[in-house]
């Protein structure tokens, strides 16, 4: 049964996160958000700390939750790395998001690589700073409609396509890139592979201007004629038409919980912020009073709060799930869901309950609202997190329910 205290051997990671996010990120936060695609030097001495915060050693959400060929010899209630890695984050993300996804070894392709390579690739890529590429021009949220190819030319792939919102896709020391093997036999033959820079036909083509998230690099990556060891596919390279997308589906379901603690931690910085500038304008808020007799702000605030709560609840529960073996893609998307809705709408009510100051560069705040939307897209968007949510419950395939 999931405990809803923080455990114990958790607790020092956290109030190391927590310090770092005071004393590292916040202070920085402004300072990058103004000089975007500059690298924060900052991090560079924090690069082992969220090393440190799953219990594998690897760093990246998934590294010890549910992987293809674990079995099930440990029954017993654990916390591990997974629940660790959302904690950490959510701490981190108080202190700035775009700062945690610039953090080095810490991709979102490294919990790709976590989930499903094997034994070998592990070991291989251990220490590697990995991006993952799935977005195309031509599709958002529809992973299955990958149409960058890879085909098998000895021992080696050639891939070739375009990617792009690629977070960390310029700094990273690698890329997990997804391909089809086959257009024609779809999603069965989408594969991931992992790309390291230096390959010749591998460039980066630019960077992006963003609305938030703004000292984390988001770049669009080219494939021509890239070639690759084809020990680098990760997972089984067979087409199975049953399992085969299935498996790197697997990656979401260990990295839409960090997403939702990313948002979970924002949101908790505004509310945080948002009730010392109340406090300060004497607007008392009582729990032990119904809302509807307090002020509008007082009562606004409590429904945030709550908000707050149940996204923060469910995020602890789907990484708990990761790390106790237990199937929780419905628990990961209902957590990236209510999350990332709920970042969005808490940010953007604190600032207008703070007023000015709440919109001006004065505070943290209007940043935090623009930092929070995209929480809300990668990922997997609002939309998609409800359209898998309604397969899970009411038991319909991808052809059935669209």
């Amino acid at each position: 049964m999931i405990n809803l205290e923080i455990p114990k051997k958790a607790k020092a990671l956290v109030n190391q996160a927590h310090q770092a996010a005071a004393e590292v990120f916040r202070p920085n936060s402004r300072k990058y958000d103004r000089a975007e695609h500059a690298y924060p030097s900052e991090l560079d001495m924090l690069a082992s700390l969220l090393d440190g915060l799953n219990s594998s050693g690897e760093g990246g959400a998934g590294a010890s939750g549910v992987r293809a060929g674990d079995d099930d010899k440990d029954k017993g209630n654990r916390n591990g790395g997974n629940l660790s890695t959302v904690l950490g984050a959510i701490e981190m993300c108080w202190g700035d998001v775009a700062l945690l996804l610039s953090m080095p070894r810490q991709g979102l392709g490294n919990a790709a690589i976590a989930s499903v390579a094997d034994d070998e690739q592990l070991e291989r890529f251990k220490g590697k700073w990995a991006a993952m590429a799935i977005t195309e021009p031509s599709f958002g949220s529809d992973s299955a409609a990958v149409s960058a190819t890879a085909e098998l030319d000895g021992d080696e792939y050639v891939l070739n396509g375009e990617k792009i919102f690629v977070t960390a896709g310029e700094r990273a020391d690698c890329v997990v890139v997804w391909a089809t093997l086959d257009k024609s036999k779809g999603r069965a033959a989408i594969k991931s592979f992992v790309v390291e820079k230096g390959t010749p036909g591998f460039e980066v083509v630019r960077l992006e201007h963003k609305l938030g998230i703004r000292a984390s690099d988001t770049a669009v990556l080219r494939f021509e004629n890239c070639r690759v060891p084809k020990e680098n596919l990760l997972g089984s390279p067979e087409i199975d038409t049953k399992t085969g997308f299935a498996g790197v589906m697997q990656t979401f379901d260990n990295t839409r919980p960090m997403v939702a603690a990313m948002a979970v931690g924002v949101a908790r910085a505004a509310l945080e912020e948002t009730r010392r500038v109340l406090e300060e304008a004497g607007v008392d808020i009582d729990y032990d009073k119904p809302a509807n007799t307090q002020s509008a702000a007082a009562a606004t605030f409590l429904q945030l709060e709550a908000d707050y709560e149940a996204a923060y609840l469910l995020t602890l529960e789907s990484a708990w799930m990761a790390d106790n073996r237990k199937p929780n893609s419905l628990q990961a998307s209902m957590a990236k869901a209510k999350a990332g809705r709920s970042g969005v709408d808490i940010t953007l009510r604190c600032v207008e309950l703070a007023g000015v100051y709440g919109y001006t560069e004065e505070s943290l705040l209007e940043k935090w609202s623009r930092d929070a939307k995209i929480l809300d897209i990668f990922e997997g968007t609002q939309q998609i997190q409800q359209l898998i949510i309604a397969r899970r419950l009411l038991g319909k395939s991808s052809a059935e329910l669209k």
